[in-house]
């Protein structure tokens, strides 16, 4: 077999571990052997080809990890996620308030609800921003 035929073979072994793995920098290193397979296809020596495997997967790595998707994702508490918490952006109605603290029915039960930082204490429709524990954190 031809020199440009392993490195294809590495290359489709490097992206069948990729899909197991669910990241994108065993892609790049695949693309990397795709290139060592085009310089075997060029006739270039066993040292060039690699060399240019290493070269360009290397790089395609770091531009990878320099892009919003190498990045880590800046992931949120649970109770402030709406994703996570079908509470989230929910109105209740709070009829009065008793020292920064009410109890409200939401959802067929009685819950605490506390006022959001820099929120004024007055009856009417709040919007859920926070669950904690049995306790609801809302504002205006």
């Amino acid at each position: 077999m031809a020199d440009w035929s392993f490195w294809l073979m590495a290359a489709g072994v490097t992206v069948i571990l990729e899909l197991f793995s669910g990241t994108f920098y065993l892609l790049m290193i695949a693309i990397g052997l795709v290139s060592g397979a085009l310089a075997a296809a060029l006739g270039f020596g066993p040292a060039l080809q690699t060399l240019f495997a290493a070269l360009v997967g290397i790089g395609a790595t770091m531009l990878l990890r320099r892009s919003r998707f190498g990045k880590l994702v800046n992931r949120t508490r649970a109770e402030h996620d709406p994703n996570v918490n079908m509470d989230i952006g929910q109105t209740v109605h709070v009829p009065a308030w008793h020292d920064g603290a009410a109890r409200v029915m939401y959802r067929g039960a009685l819950w605490d609800v506390e006022l959001a930082p820099g929120t004024a204490a007055a009856p009417g429709q709040y919007k859920i921003r926070e669950v904690r524990g049995s306790r609801l954190i809302v504002a205006a």
